[in-house]
């Protein structure tokens, strides 16, 4: 959000800042000022003329005086490029005042009502926040100070109204007008317009308002909860794509049912409308009843959609539903405690996903999501609490520390109390804090009081960044073996210290002859700690971090042959897949650093064949779990790994390191792999069997082309002929696209001239373009950025192309800096468009501290002339200092 600095915080509380701020440098809000809100705004009525170049907003807000506030006779309205027609003050012409963009009206007594009037142009919005137009529709997205682009208005979410809201609008054009809550009267106009009056009974913050209004059409199925009552339950997208979203309703009907069961919460209006919208910064959003969502996570069908779309379209789904208790029912009191919400949801999401896909494999993926997305950010310039204490600008704090890490650190409280008392302490908060503005200390104490724990020292994982790290060592002395547990927590920015922090450690002791041990938890509270543990037979092996209880890095010293039993042996699915990732790093990462002593390394690649040998072997194992044995630890996971106190990453080292293993691999087990591979492809089913037959396919068909490309060509454009699913169709053609074969542009080009018109797919076909392994993808992917198909201005194009790029670590990482510059181009053409889609590609050259010294020089000269460029927006401003500071 470009929003101009103002004398005033977000949060209406006075500026702090160590001195006064130039344009190029906003304001720090600091979450120990926060103040009340002076002013209470029971209800608001909001009237809508809408059009796409002008839209007319009246809000009529009624205000009393703040008893828990500070008593002002100001009334300050947060603004963003608004100008107000007319305030008037009880009916009544008002005095009033821009400071900043601000409005300012003086009222002297304890209770008005206050209408504004304002104009805007929603076609001009390329921002995406506030109102906007979308390919001839209009919606809002308000979260988090998007509100303030629409009227004048206290825009914080400890702020909460009940609102009535009248649209009015061209029935032609907008034939289908949506808003919050439930509607409560239709009517129509002589002049061809028409109108609609809805009602949201529950108090919300302004940054949960939405409205929808364009050409739409519905899947709908009511939905009965467990008291009976029937809630209507649609789907808006347009008329074209209404085929593919019957995942996305079932979805919704599973969700609401699993939250019932689950954690005793019913759906509280007449209606949840759900809308699918084209251009969309985010993955979607939690509106109370009119949820907006990114058609990406909308629409699917077999020909369209891979098995990982239907996945992510029934987890977002979830989330956004979730949120009604967890978000809307009760929202944060200050931007600073959105993981509140976001970290419980996340969870929450995760459970149900859990429940509906198999623990097993969702947790594995869970966590390699975290690897890649959060320990990268609590390792850099931008690592903070899950709870932050300041920040320039909270679009930035939308961050895999706020959703992932939270999510892990409320598991960790649900692990330590197990699931029953858990539940206990959630519905203590939400029967507590019904329809408030909570705070993450809130949630703490309710889990205390219902749960019957004392988590006065888990606090610190609320307040202190960093990933933990925690050494193992054993010592077995007759039949027990001690087990001594030391924490670390790095030094983070502003944060150099750190305090012990309690860790919940599943673990089990098992003898290499096959006797497994029985799992049990214990909890690491001191900076060191040794536990005495039964021995289940000779020659001990430690599964340690089962089911993953804590989102620590586990470093131990395990020999070779231990780690190849646990990959082999262990019954906790996670440890089992845990130790094959293991004995990958320890090798990868030597290999990179060149520690390793061609015995050594000779020793190492033929353990992990071994082990994906015994897994490829194994008929006990289901094919979505064989996928997970068969996934090499990613570049980004490496890269985290290998730069480890002051050693820096080499990009270059371990990409070759990596690809050198999958070569090793692919030839040692050739016959298995293409075996496994025409196994998969004669699994037709649409089913769990399916699915995984689906997954290990394309997965041995990339370590095929790792060691025989010219066979992987074959097999890939045979695989993308007879495919009957997205899935297997995507697969082959990503293989294909590393490969220098005339396979290549042959299928990219059939693949564009099957979907040409459907955006969702065509943004799968930049996206695999971008992150191939071609040796030429620098320059495929400036010439697709001169494709038509391609535009700056769509979220979803940018991301599909430019942001895939900045994930891809051969083409980013290129020696002579050219992916560097590339990405710094496009943050610089982005910012004055989207500031916070832009925003979100700095963190890639952020990591520059981290690296070998050439290619850290690389990324700072093009993070030093994003800055240089000035009239930065808040985001981006925000993002380059803090990375250069560092």
């Amino acid at each position: 959000m470009d929003i101009a600095t103002t004398p005033t915080t977000p949060d209406g509380n006075p500026e702090i800042a160590d001195a006064a701020p130039t344009p190029h440098e906003p304001p720090v809000i600091r979450r120990e000022d926060y103040r009340p809100y002076p002013w209470l705004v029971p209800t608001t009525h909001l009237d809508f003329r809408l059009g796409l170049t002008e839209t007319t907003v009246t809000a009529t807000l009624h205000v009393e005086r703040n008893p828990a506030a500070d008593a002002s006779p100001e009334l300050r309205l947060d603004g963003d490029s608004l100008t107000a027609q007319s305030v008037t003050v009880d009916g009544i012409a008002a005095e009033w005042r821009m400071d900043g963009p601000d409005l300012v009206v003086m009222l002297s007594g304890s209770k008005h009502t206050v209408e504004v009037v304002t104009t805007i142009d929603p076609s001009a919005n390329t921002q995406l926040m506030g109102l906007y137009a979308s390919n001839g529709m209009l919606c809002t997205q308000c979260e988090s100070e998007g509100f303030r682009r629409i009227t004048f208005f206290p825009d914080r979410p400890d702020v909460l109204s009940t609102y009535g809201v009248r649209m009015e609008g061209d029935k032609a054009a907008f034939p289908i007008l949506l808003c919050n809550g439930n509607r409560t009267a239709t009517g129509e106009n002589a002049d061809g317009t028409h109108w609609a009056e809805w009602h949201d009974p529950w108090p919300k913050p302004s940054y949960l308002f939405a409205l929808v209004a364009g050409d739409l059409v519905a899947n709908s199925k009511p939905f009965t909860t467990r008291s009976g009552r029937a809630v209507e339950c649609n789907v808006w997208v347009r008329a074209e794509d209404i085929e593919r979203t019957d995942h996305a309703l079932e979805s919704l009907h599973r969700s609401m049912e699993w939250d019932e069961q689950v954690f005793g919460r019913e759906y509280d209006l007449d209606l949840y409308n759900i809308v699918a919208v084209s251009d969309f910064n985010m993955g979607a959003m939690e509106n109370k009843g009119l949820n907006v969502f990114n058609t990406k996570y909308v629409l699917a069908d077999p020909d369209t959609a891979t098995d990982a779309d239907f996945d992510a379209v029934e987890g977002v789904i979830a989330h956004e539903y979730f949120h009604n208790w967890s978000g809307n029912r009760i929202t944060c009191r200050d931007w600073f405690q959105l993981s509140l919400k976001e970290g419980f949801t996340v969870l929450r999401d995760q459970l149900f996903s859990q429940d509906m896909r198999g623990e097993a494999v969702k947790r594995i993926e869970d966590v390699r999501i975290l690897r890649a997305a959060q320990f990268p950010e609590d390792a850099g310039p931008l690592a903070h609490p899950i709870r932050p204490d300041s920040y320039r600008e909270i679009s930035n704090f939308y961050t895999a520390t706020v959703y992932n890490k939270g999510a892990e650190v409320i598991r960790m409280m649900r692990s330590m109390v197990g699931a029953e008392r858990f539940r206990a302490g959630t519905d203590l908060y939400f029967d507590r804090h019904d329809g408030e503005a909570a705070t993450c200390e809130d949630f703490i104490t309710a889990i205390e009081d219902g749960a019957g724990i004392d988590l006065t020292q888990f606090r610190r994982w609320y307040s202190q960044a960093g990933t933990p790290r925690v050494a193992v060592s054993q010592v077995v002395n007759g039949n027990t073996l001690t087990l001594t547990l030391k924490q670390t927590v790095p030094a983070t920015p502003g944060q150099p210290d750190k305090l012990p922090m309690p860790i919940p450690l599943k673990l089990a002791v098992h003898a290499r002859s096959g006797t497994l041990g029985a799992e049990q938890l214990v909890v690491l509270e001191d900076d060191e700690q040794s536990f005495d543990l039964p021995l289940a037979g000779a020659d001990p092996v430690v599964s340690i971090n089962r089911g993953y209880t804590a989102p620590v890095v586990i470093e131990r010293d395990l020999a070779r042959e231990d780690l190849v039993f646990l990959a082999a042996h262990d019954d906790d699915p996670f440890a089992r897949s845990e130790a094959l990732q293991e004995l990958a790093v320890t090798h990868l990462v030597g290999t990179a650093s060149g520690s390793l002593s061609a015995e050594e390394q000779a020793a190492g690649e033929a353990a992990i064949i071994g082990a994906f040998r015994s897994s490829l072997a194994d008929n006990a194992l289901e094919d979505a779990m064989r996928g997970e044995l068969m996934v090499l630890p990613s570049e980004t996971y490496l890269f985290e790994v290998m730069a480890t106190g002051e050693r820096k990453a080499d990009p270059g080292a371990i990409h070759t390191a990596r690809e050198g293993l999958k070569a090793a691999i692919g030839t040692a087990l050739s016959a298995e792999l293409q075996a496994l591979h025409a196994r998969a492809s004669a699994v037709m089913l649409d089913d769990p069997a399916g699915r995984g037959a689906r997954k290990v396919k394309t997965i041995a068909l990339g370590l095929i082309a790792a060691s025989d490309p010219a066979r992987a060509a074959e097999l890939a454009a045979w695989q993308y002929d007879v495919a009957d699913n997205m899935t297997d169709r995507q697969g082959a053609l990503m293989v294909l696209c590393g490969l220098d074969h005339p396979a290549r542009p042959e299928k990219l080009a059939a693949f564009y001239d099957r979907y040409r018109g459907n955006a969702l797919v065509i943004d799968k076909w930049f996206t695999l373009q971008a992150l191939s392994l071609h040796p030429d993808v620098i320059a495929h992917v400036r010439a697709l950025a001169e494709h038509p198909d391609f535009t700056v201005k769509n979220p979803n194009r940018v991301r599909s192309l430019h942001m895939a790029f900045a994930g891809n670590p051969k083409g980013f990482h290129k020696a002579d800096g050219e992916g560097y510059r590339m990405v710094a181009d496009v943050i610089l053409a982005l910012d004055p468009i989207n500031p916070q889609t832009a925003a979100r590609f700095v963190p890639a050259l952020g990591r520059w501290r981290r690296i070998e010294p050439g290619r850290a020089a690389l990324m700072k000269a093009e993070l030093e002339r994003i800055l240089a460029a000035g009239n930065l927006s808040r985001d981006t401003f925000e993002q380059v200092s803090r990375s250069l500071e560092g």
